[in-house]
């Protein structure tokens, strides 16, 4: 048995790279791209450093009824078509006032007549709703819907309303529904400041800058403000870091170190800045030295 088990084992062996070289000699199957005709959208807002991004396909009235037959109310509904609508934040929110960690989730609703129920689930990636499950879910909330203009194709808009809030609105037919989104724009702030502080080296001047000219602006930590401004007037001249470093020591009311520094920047700036900004400076310098 041995002797004749053998040979056949070699044979195949052998015929393993043939069969190897005929698989990567195959060409790759051919397909074409599906025309939908809900066709796919992205959405992306900035706000403050952080980002709500929406990824959603978009559904046609097609002179259809839409809410309540298209759309039945009491059923949860992948608020858009194809796959569920994704909604990913890039820190942590709040949304209707609901804490939310930083991430994707499937974005689901319930219309009703009166009262939707605005839903975030955990699984981002699902084809509609039918996989969807309650028990995934991270938040609900109530929303009231609001009448508004004709849409023929289902929409979103992200609409900032300050530094740290915004606004999620959708829109389809002659409905909105909306939502605040808010983060802690300034925590999320501090937090890359002091990481990006401990990356940066003592011979650059412009993190430094940044950092000081961030406390002087927002009237926060003036005596880091003072460490930072002079780091970075020791790793380099620019009229940005005089500049700053003028309305720091004014903050402070250090007036002759104050007018010292922004002489520095009004000469730094010229041949260098528009026009503009050194005659601002030297406005600013006129009031000083008047005690303004």
């Amino acid at each position: 048995m041995r002797s004749l088990f053998l040979p056949a084992l070699l044979a195949a062996a052998a015929a393993l790279p043939l069969a190897a070289q005929a698989a990567q000699d195959k060409p790759a199957p051919v397909r074409l791209t599906p025309l939908r005709v809900s066709p796919a959208c992205t959405v992306s807002q900035e706000i403050g450093i952080s980002k709500i991004d929406l990824a959603f396909a978009r559904p046609a009235v097609k002179g259809r009824k839409v809410w309540g037959d298209l759309v039945p109310f009491g059923q949860v509904w992948r608020a858009g078509a194809n796959s569920a609508t994704v909604i990913t934040f890039s820190h942590a929110a709040k949304v209707a006032g609901k804490e939310v960690p930083a991430g994707s989730y499937g974005f689901f609703a319930v219309p009703g007549e009166k009262t939707w129920t605005l839903i975030l689930n955990k699984k981002a990636k699902q084809w509609g709703a039918y996989e969807y499950k309650a028990e995934e879910d991270l938040v609900r909330w109530e929303a009231t819907p609001q009448a508004g203009s004709f849409l023929e194709y289902l929409d979103y808009r992200v609409i900032p309303t300050g530094t740290g809030d915004a606004t999620v609105e959708l829109g389809w037919e002659k409905l909105r529904v909306s939502f605040p989104v808010a983060f802690d724009t300034k925590g999320i702030y501090w937090t890359h400041l002091e990481s990006t502080l401990k990356k940066a080296p003592e011979t650059d001047w412009v993190p430094w800058y940044q950092a000081a000219a961030y406390c002087q602006a927002q009237g926060i930590e003036p005596q880091k403000a003072l460490l930072w401004i002079e780091k970075s007037l020791k790793a380099g001249d620019s009229f940005w870091n005089h500049e700053t470093a003028a309305r720091i020591y004014r903050d402070a009311k250090r007036m002759p170190e104050a007018l010292a520094q922004l002489e520095k920047a009004i000469d730094l700036s010229k041949g260098k800045a528009p026009k503009e900004y050194t005659e601002n400076l030297e406005k600013e310098r006129a009031e000083w030295k008047a005690g303004k």
